[in-house]
């Protein structure tokens, strides 16, 4: 099209020119002149007015015709209206195949605008979350998902993990919540069923908690006959054969401990009351076990605590915990090896840390070492007598008590096993001194005594 402006200053010269001229013939330029200005303008306003009422009423018709520039304009109008309704056409298909494709879902997916208001769901939504299209559309997402769990898991902002809640329609569902950010403070928010996975879940755990506890009525009868044996003058090779079922049967009985422990530690996320522990008091204790364990081995242990600071929780379960990462330093760091237990508090929250100078694990191995049963070297599982549940009990233990587990090693240079706890875990320590036999006593029993973590891995 050619430039408006343009096109109408020449036309309204050529109208003015052809007005004077004629003037000039007649006698009469200045009347000619200014009725030929004045018809112009009509027709202008004319063709103005058209298009007015065009835009405001009729938009969905084609553009009205018209002549000279007028009419370049309501082509170009035409021409801009078919692209408009094609690329209209097209969204309209893409949307549709969207919302067809969503409904096909088994998960609900619901998207809520920056104002925290639902904009749209598919159909599994009214299903899993009881949405309903007529009367909930435009409605804040937190007036109609109320569980108090839901709600702050929505307004902390931070959504790298996931939340499993009963479905509020439906109490024997359990949901997955998943929220992504999207635009400019949109959100989509995917509503999962994992009812059959948390069920399948449920009976594993149901299996093996069952199984290690049948075991251990029969593996403590072989334990005692076995030791009844060993007190007796019997022949060297029959005495190295009862020795070795010994070692072994000690050692899956330390492997039905873990797995029993482990089960507890999976029935629930986090633990049911907080008490103050003592902590100086606790690790004093393992760190004397792992002088102990480690005694063939002249490594050298140091211990360093912040005596002003405790920790909130389960004191036998954060002994479990901090006692495998010790332990396992212990067992795997080699000969005059340097050890150092350390328990400190800053800005971020309480701080324990396992750091040795042994020989490392590789980088690739370090995601997966808390996984159960997994070894780094599977030739060290009969040396070393360990469970492979060590870590695996670490991890739970902590995601119990909020905290989390970082390791850090290098191949040649060793290894550090790090517990970071919450600042709102952290108390201020108590002015009375535990008794230390008794502490020592109540330990023993509830997490096996030193005598027995020498003898068990839980690498």
């Amino acid at each position: 099209m050619q430039n408006p402006r343009h096109s109408m200053l020449g036309n309204l010269l050529v109208v003015l020119i052809s007005a004077v001229v004629v003037g000039f013939i007649l006698g009469y330029p200045g009347w000619l002149g200014l009725l030929a200005l004045s018809g112009w303008c009509a027709i202008e306003i004319h063709q103005f007015s058209r298009l007015v009422h065009w835009l405001q009423n009729e938009t969905d018709k084609e553009p009205p015709e018209g002549t000279a520039h007028w009419g370049d304009l309501f082509d170009e109008l035409s021409r801009y209206q078919k692209r408009h309704r094609s690329r209209e056409s097209y969204l309209r298909g893409v949307i549709t195949r969207f919302q067809q494709s969503s409904a096909a879902l088994s998960d609900a997916v619901v998207i809520i605008d920056r104002d925290n208001n639902l904009e749209w769901w598919n159909r599994s939504a009214d299903r899993l979350l009881g949405l309903r299209a007529v009367s909930d559309r435009g409605k804040p997402v937190m007036n109609l998902l109320r569980d108090p769990r839901f709600i702050r898991y929505f307004k902390k902002s931070n959504y790298s993990d996931p939340l499993d809640l009963p479905s509020p329609v439906n109490n024997d569902l359990q949901i997955q919540y998943q929220i992504s950010e999207f635009g400019e403070g949109d959100r989509l928010l995917v509503a999962r069923d994992i009812t059959r996975l948390l069920q399948l879940e449920q009976t594993r755990q149901d299996f093996v908690a069952n199984a290690s506890h049948e075991l251990r009525t029969p593996l403590t009868v072989i334990r005692g006959y076995l030791e009844t044996y060993l007190e007796q003058e019997l022949p060297r090779p029959l005495m190295r054969g009862l020795e070795q079922m010994q070692q072994q049967s000690r050692r899956m009985e330390n492997l039905v401990s873990d797995l029993l422990l482990l089960s507890r530690l999976e029935a629930s996320h986090q633990i049911s009351d907080e008490q103050p522990i003592q902590i100086h008091g606790m690790l004093q204790h393992i760190f004397q076990d792992g002088q102990a364990l480690g005694r063939d081995k002249g490594h050298n242990l140091s211990l360093e605590t912040d005596k002003e600071h405790d920790l909130l929780g389960q004191e036998i379960e954060l002994y479990s915990a901090f006692s495998n990462l010790a332990f396992n330093a212990v067992r795997y760091c080699p000969a005059e090896g340097e050890i150092k237990l350390r328990w400190w508090v800053d800005d971020e929250g309480g701080h324990f840390s396992v750091r040795d100078n042994g020989t490392g694990i590789e980088s690739i191995h370090l995601p997966r070492l808390t996984e159960r049963f997994y070894r780094v070297d599977e030739s060290r599982s009969s040396s070393s007598g360990g469970t492979g549940l060590g870590l695996a009990i670490v991890k739970h233990v902590l995601a119990r008590h909020g905290a989390t587990l970082t390791i850090k090693s290098k191949v040649g240079k060793g290894s550090t096993f790090s517990c970071h706890f919450p600042l709102d875990m952290v108390s201020k320590a108590q002015q009375t001194e535990p008794d230390e036999d008794e502490d020592s006593n109540d330990l023993a029993d509830d997490a096996s005594g030193p005598a027995d973590k020498q003898s068990k891995a839980t690498g």
